[in-house]
């Protein structure tokens, strides 16, 4: 363990001085400044000098100074020091002060102690100072030599409550870590064939696919410690710290091996090195040391098997990624259509669901959907339905949660002039009438002109498919189909509007695709333009190259643009053709709202459609 004594920061150690010196300051100017309580502290012999000096015969008080201050109540409160009680002074001085409603009170003649205003002004200084150590203390988890250590949590069975019974969607995965438990559990079955258990698994994927989840269900599952911690944890402020709580948190796996060290985002603390603009060696590269000379350096580290995910591995230094650190990489992916249908059934266990909810038909609605998303679809859909009061969720929770999610919460009340209206009813006329043209599209699941979130006027929504190659034909029909609302605009009104801004955008990204990354342009030819190179100071950053001509430049734009063009133009000229079946989605849409694919085939079934691919 790092014993090397921790420095506070330098900001709160300024801070704390200058608040002790203020309080200093204000002790200094208490005790040399005179005060301004009205009261008077006189002792027995200043009495009697101020009644000689009056010439007073008597011993009394009458006529002297002190009865006018009384008299004029210009001091309500004083200190009478030294008068022995039964004295005529002390009567006549007592009777005085009480018919002109003084409060007074009587000291020995020693003189006030000197401890209580010391304590009372020395008191905020006291605190003050116990405050900032208190502070430090919090900071430093108890004491300097606490600061270094590892903050990695023991992970038990039960605090997790997770099993591999509670993952679903990505099989082949479960199949590689589960390995790792059966070795925990039975290594004499691998060693006997000489076989060495993996010392790091790297799990890798898009976020929320379910790295996390799938290392909880480890630690559910192997009967062996787990400790789990983030890679923020090991970069503080300090220098040193890092380090020093990697050493810390190995030498606890050390002892309680066989065990399981879960590093979450460990891209935090893995990223490679000499990539920042201060120079090479920072604290966090000081803690990337120390973390590949534990994974595998001159000492052993039997038993300890390192298990880290993140969805940044392009970061990720080199020397941490080699076999003998990291021995195996596991892809976590994007679930398939099969994968859905499983991860939806696992969360819909504890709910109450109608007869009219089809599993397979929300996989189908939810291409791109991973687990969180998927986990999100169905809790968003249980709060709709009680919302509403019923007893059990139907499909048309799970139909306006997903709307929801994808483009925002419906906005029935929003004002739309009949005008705009008409123009958004054509718009995604144009788009649901070309998806019934372009069979290649998928089937239209729905359309509507419902508004939602912020700028979704209206939408068409087609049935995808998981697809993992795409031809040329697809690509221009997925083309054709994006001009479709701004097509229908110019037909109907004979001008252009702002409304198909989104789809020129998509469109463009299409084209621009096709022509410089896949080849497929035919003046080209088979060509890749599109070079990519990562720049170091910005990290994920990509900065296109110049490597080809202007010439060659223009080329491209020109292919580009004659594409879109292409496309443009056979939209319209399929809407023209079919511009009855056109007048009456929109009529329809402006009536309903809302068509699924069920009603807009009852709309058009009269119409003899002819599809183009």
């Amino acid at each position: 363990m790092d014993r090397r004594p921790i420095q506070p920061p330098r900001t709160l150690r300024s801070i704390t001085i200058l608040v002790m010196l203020v309080m200093v300051g204000l002790l200094v100017f208490q005790a040399l400044w005179p005060s301004q309580t009205p009261r008077v502290e006189l002792t027995y012999s200043d009495l009697v000098a101020e009644i000689e000096r009056e010439n007073v015969e008597e011993v009394a008080i009458r006529g002297s100074r002190i009865e006018g201050t009384l008299r004029t109540g210009e001091i309500r409160s004083f200190v009478v020091q030294g008068p022995p009680e039964g004295s005529p002074l002390y009567v006549d001085l007592t009777q005085a002060m009480e018919e002109a409603g003084v409060v007074y009170r009587f000291q020995e003649a020693e003189g006030a102690s000197w401890i209580l205003p010391l304590l009372a002004y020395s008191l905020p200084v006291i605190l003050v100072v116990a405050f900032w150590m208190y502070m430090m203390r919090r900071m430093q988890g108890g004491s300097a030599f606490t600061f270094g250590q590892s903050r990695a949590k023991l992970v038990t069975r039960e605090f997790t409550n997770v099993s591999f019974k509670d993952v679903a969607g990505i099989d082949e995965v479960l199949d590689e870590v589960k390995e790792i438990v059966d070795y925990l559990k039975d290594p004499g079955r691998f060693v006997r064939l000489g076989a060495k258990i993996p010392k790091g698994i790297l799990l890798v994927g898009p976020p929320g696919t379910g790295k996390t989840l799938l290392a909880r269900a480890i630690a559910g599952e192997a009967g062996v410690p787990f400790f789990s911690i983030s890679g923020s944890d090991f970069v503080e402020m300090f220098v040193g710290v890092g380090a020093a709580r990697v050493r810390d948190m190995f030498q606890k796996a050390k002892a309680s091996a066989p065990c399981i060290v879960f590093i979450d985002e460990i891209d935090a603390v893995g990223r490679k090195r000499g990539a920042g603009l201060g120079g090479g060696h920072d604290e966090r590269e000081q803690t990337l040391n120390q973390l590949l000379s534990e994974m595998d350096g001159f000492e052993r580290n039997a038993g300890v098997i390192v298990l880290a995910a993140t969805n940044r591995p392009d970061v990720l230094d080199l020397a941490l990624l080699r076999p003998g650190r990291f021995d195996r990489k596991i892809a976590v992916p994007t679930p398939d259509l099969h994968g859905r249908e499983a991860i939806l059934k696992v969360h819909i266990r504890e709910k109450k669901l109608a007869t009219d909810v089809d599993l397979a038909l929300l996989a189908r609605r939810t291409s791109g959907f991973v687990g969180a998303d998927l986990e999100n679809l169905c809790n968003e859909a249980a709060l709709l339905a009680a919302r509403r009061n019923k007893d059990r969720i139907g499909i048309e929770d799970f139909e306006e949660a997903l709307d929801r999610v994808l483009t925002g919460l419906a906005r029935k009340g929003m004002y739309i002039k009949e005008e705009e209206r008409h123009r958004i009813a054509y718009h995604e006329s144009g788009h649901a009438l070309l998806n019934k043209l372009l069979p290649r599209l998928g089937p239209v699941h729905k359309v509507t002109i419902i508004p939602r979130g912020t700028g979704v006027l209206g939408f068409s929504q087609r049935l995808l498919e998981d697809k993992y190659w795409t031809s040329k034909d697809d690509l221009l029909d997925m083309l054709t189909w994006t001009f479709g609302g701004r097509a229908a605009e110019e037909i109907v009104f004979g001008e252009q509007s702002t409304g198909a801004a989104n789809d020129l955008r998509e469109a463009t990204e299409i084209a621009t695709k096709m022509v410089v990354e896949y080849g497929m342009s035919e003046e080209l030819g088979p060509i890749h333009l599109g070079k990519e190179r990562t720049n170091v100071f910005l990290g994920e950053e990509i900065v296109r190259s110049e490597a080809h001509s202007e010439e060659l430049s223009a080329f491209v734009d020109r292919e580009i643009r004659n594409l879109l063009t292409r496309a443009y133009e056979r939209a319209k000229g399929l809407l023209l053709q079919y511009r009855a079946a056109l007048d009456r989605v929109a009529q329809e849409l402006l009536r309903r709202e809302s068509l699924d694919g069920t009603e807009l085939d009852a709309v058009l079934s009269d119409l003899a459609l002819e599809p183009t691919g």
